[in-house]
């Protein structure tokens, strides 16, 4: 099986031909800028999801978790998600608060990776996040705890039902905004003969250094 499964990822392209110039020498001094730019670029190019992201936490052993969530919002503090706190993601966040987000644009062939020491909104930012979600979306996250088993004879569809009576006058004490402040930004865009640009900002006093990056 193993050969196989070789065969068929050798077949498979990695980005499409065609692919955006970067110049890092003309990049704006501060990574939240080309950012911006970036993802303003990717909207109008139609890149699927743009504002999905790839979260990494660690448990309380070290090892690494992983999973996508949505940016909610970017601004001089950074780059903003939000879920429950009693979710898997929340615990971690809790006990090591620092996070690395990494955005995959392959249609463009552009990677954002970020690191960064992590905070919670406040209480008022919080709930007006989570009263701007969907209704179904706020009655499951007052339905159950996020990624707890399911036990039998449970319907996910019957607990939403329950809460999603009155939703509007309805809170959540756990729902959290989170804000990674980055530290360490890196852009990256791929190149078809594999001569990738990679720039790399470092927090540096109250501006950044910047780094070109071997491929």
């Amino acid at each position: 099986m193993s050969e196989s499964v070789r065969n068929l990822l050798r077949g498979v392209p990695a980005f499409p031909d065609g692919l955006p110039p970067f110049d890092p020498a003309a990049a704006p001094d501060s990574p939240l800028d080309l950012f911006t730019e970036w993802l303003a670029a990717a909207v109008d190019d139609g890149v699927p999801a743009p504002h999905a992201l790839t979260l990494s936490t660690a448990d309380d052993d070290g090892r690494p978790d992983a999973r996508i969530v949505i940016l909610r919002d970017l601004d001089e503090r950074g780059f903003s998600f939000a879920t429950s706190s009693d979710s898997p993601k929340g615990r971690q966040l809790q006990a090591m608060p620092w996070a690395a987000l990494t955005f995959f644009w392959q249609p463009v062939g552009r990677q954002i990776r970020v690191r960064g020491p992590v905070t919670q909104g406040s209480v008022e930012e919080n709930d007006a996040d989570f009263r701007r979600r969907h209704p179904a979306a706020r009655a499951l996250v007052l339905a159950g705890e996020q990624s707890a088993v399911l036990q039998e004879g449970e319907s996910v569809s019957a607990a939403v039902e329950r809460e999603l009576a009155g939703i509007d006058r309805k809170g959540s004490p756990t729902w959290t905004v989170y804000t990674v402040a980055p530290e360490r930004v890196e852009f990256w865009q791929a190149d078809a003969e594999r001569r990738h640009t990679r720039l790399r900002y470092e927090r540096a006093g109250n501006g950044w250094r910047r780094e070109i990056l071997w491929p």
